[in-house]
């Protein structure tokens, strides 16, 4: 009798699943049908759109398209303004950027007084600092204007490498070289048999080189006069190997005429793979090149990318010098204008990233292109193994909130290897007594009991005693799952050895943005604040920061995850932070232990900050962030002093948009 019940339920879980795989091959029919009709759909507008564009009422219309989209784009930054005093503040706002910016142009330049000071400076090393220029029918302007802004330099240990592939049409361009060579030794040129692209050239230049450190400078910039003082002194003081510096870009015939000024962090592994933000001034040492390439041929377009990622690496001292020191160019056919004036650039970019992680031992990868630029990547490190990971709510009465949190986990999470630990912690409301009951029945979640008066940290450090998953993942009970995939996406970095924490990028209901990487020193106190704060989703964030996993200094303990076995060695979060500043505190450590945090905008939450608590800024409530303010700034008070590393020294710390300093 028991085996024909066995066979009998075999036979219907079999017929189940017959009808399963049924259902799946229809759904596979329908996407497969839908897909053919869509394909057809955008194939059929991009005939459409090449006709419209391609008909001469269209390009006569140019201008007055122009004009329209200028005054959209001017209604949408106004739009969020408010009234006439919100559109005012931001008008002044954008009126003292201008300001700020002015003081990053020529008005940086040395006096007199200052430019004898560094040409006459004596240092410890004995450095020649060797300036490769590829040259290729270089317009004249930009020729004498590069050459000069080099001979301007008050330090005057140089030499300029110019390898110059111009055609017969442009002989002009050698005639100009050997004239700025009969007059400074310094310069050396060559002109070669044939034009082998911006790295064969490039490569000719390291040839006539005998500098002990390199510089890299396009034929067509400009170099700030103390560019090569300043990096004297970090290879002096501080023994720097690799130095980079801030630039701007600029039009027509001055420098002033700054279109963007980037201001970039110290050395982030992860902003580089996904965005060459280094670019421009860099200057390495020799040793860096041995028994290597500089530019490699296959990654024409995008072989600084290829450079940096391979020299950085190998580098003992990467410095970045937070002043702007290099200015780009912009004009026609230049990548400073347009990226698609060289669309090979994009693809040889992906490859030079493709090529480091494999060297780096990174296997079945993604690099896709942003809604930000073509050349800033998303990465999708594959994921080896499944560990489970223990997803840690503090909680106190709001049965709704955390209703919604634990649904949204279990109703849109595709990673399934997880268990949910709620740390009860002094509720009064019966309901959400009831709603512990029916959760504790499901055999991914439990409840655990605290007791005591609140203390964010030594709740969710009862919560980790219990936790039987490799990975900890604390989260706020007033979060909302919106990216299904957000657990792998947080795993990918969480599971790499050289990351510690991994934050995610969470909004406010009306999708502006609530958390997107900590600052430490920044805001009102001068302890930690968030960047980006409120910007509307559809914002990429300063220079693209938005659209790509980059390092930070501390994500929010709202959404953190983290190996049990670091969250063990740290002995948890400090429970002399009992409400504020834990977060912070905890990703510092994580720091000095030699790791990085990651913050990534592809794990994305709601969180209706707070909503469990309230205000920390009213009363007793105020009084007791004061004293944890204070406790953290006397802990963590030489990197208060030093900066975040992630964020620029030039912009303001009253601001979370990256404005920047008066």
């Amino acid at each position: 009798m028991a085996l024909e019940q066995d066979r009998e339920q075999l036979l219907n879980e079999l017929a189940f699943y017959k009808d399963s795989l049924k259902e799946e091959k229809q759904k596979n029919a329908m996407m497969a049908s839908r897909l053919t009709e869509m394909q057809e759909k955008v194939n059929d507008l991009d005939f459409k759109l090449k006709r419209i564009k391609n008909n001469p009422v269209w390009k006569a219309s140019k201008p007055l398209r122009v004009v329209m989209h200028f005054l959209i784009r001017t209604y949408h930054r106004m739009k969020g303004c408010g009234d006439i005093k919100g559109i005012a503040h931001k008008i002044k706002n954008k009126m003292q950027d201008r300001k700020a910016m002015r003081k990053h142009g020529t008005a940086s330049f040395p006096d007199e007084a200052r430019r004898l000071a560094e040409s006459s400076e004596k240092f410890s090393k004995d450095i020649t600092i060797s300036i490769l220029v590829p040259l290729y029918n270089t317009p004249e302007k930009f020729l004498r204007e590069m050459i000069d802004s080099v001979l301007a330099q008050t330090y005057e240990k140089w030499e300029l490498c110019l390898a110059d592939g111009s055609d017969a049409a442009h002989d002009y361009v050698g005639k100009i070289c050997m004239e700025y060579q009969s007059r400074d030794k310094r310069i050396v040129y060559q002109k070669l048999e044939k034009n082998e692209g911006i790295s064969g050239n490039t490569n000719a230049c390291y040839k006539m080189a005998t500098g002990q450190y390199i510089g890299l400078f396009d034929h067509d910039d400009l170099l700030h006069p103390s560019v090569l003082y300043e990096y004297m002194k970090v290879i002096c003081n501080r023994d720097a190997d690799y130095i980079y510096c801030d630039e701007a870009t600029f039009k027509g015939d001055s420098i002033n005429n700054m279109i963007t000024l980037h201001f970039k962090p110290d050395y982030a592994i992860d902003n580089l793979r996904a965005n060459n933000y280094i670019c421009h001034f860099s200057v390495f040492a020799r040793t860096l090149l041995e028994g290597t390439e500089l530019f490699r041929t296959r990654f024409d377009g995008s072989q600084d990318h290829d450079m940096i990622l391979r020299l950085t690496s190998a580098a003992k001292k990467v410095v970045h010098i937070p002043k702007i020191l290099y200015y780009w160019r912009s004009h026609k056919g230049s990548v400073a204008s347009d990226i698609s004036a060289k669309t090979y650039a994009i693809e040889a970019a992906r490859g030079a990233v493709a090529d480091h992680l494999a060297v780096n031992g990174y296997q079945n990868y993604e690099i896709t292109s942003t809604r930000a630029f073509e050349t800033i990547f998303r990465i999708k490190y594959e994921l080896t193994s499944r560990p489970m990971v223990s997803i840690i709510i503090a909680n106190r009465n709001h049965r709704s909130d955390l209703q919604r949190c634990i649904s949204s986990i279990m109703d849109k999470s595709t990673y399934d290897n997880y268990e949910i630990i709620v740390v009860e912690n002094n509720s009064n409301e019966d309901e959400i007594f009831h709603y512990y009951e029916d959760i504790a029945r499901h055999p991914k979640i439990s409840v655990v009991k605290y007791v005591g008066d609140f203390n964010y940290s030594a709740i969710n450090n009862l919560g980790e005693k219990s936790a039987k998953g490799e990975y900890i993942l604390l989260l706020n009970n007033d979060v909302e799952v919106i990216s299904p995939d957000w657990l792998e996406e947080l795993l990918m970095y969480a599971t790499r050895e050289d990351v510690g924490a991994v934050g995610a990028k969470l909004y406010y209901d009306d999708y502006t943005i609530q958390h997107a990487g900590i600052v430490i020193g920044l805001g009102a106190h001068r302890t930690a604040g968030h960047t980006h704060y409120k910007v509307p989703k559809e914002n990429v964030g300063y220079m693209g920061r938005l659209c790509y996993a980059q390092d930070v200094t501390a994500v929010t303990g709202a959404c953190l995850m983290v190996s049990k076995k670091l969250y063990d060695e740290l002995g948890g979060l400090d429970e002399n932070f009992a409400v504020a500043l834990n977060d912070v505190d905890f990703c510092m450590r994580i720091r000095e232990k030699g790791y990085l945090n990651v913050f990534t905008p592809f794990a994305e939450l709601f969180h209706y900050e707070s909503k469990s608590r309230g205000s920390d800024m009213d009363g007793e409530g105020a009084a007791r962030y004061q004293k944890e303010s204070d406790d953290f700034k006397k802990k963590w008070q030489q990197q208060l002093e030093a900066g975040d590393p992630y964020y620029n020294v030039n912009f303001s710390l009253d601001h979370s948009d990256f404005r920047l300093k008066l």
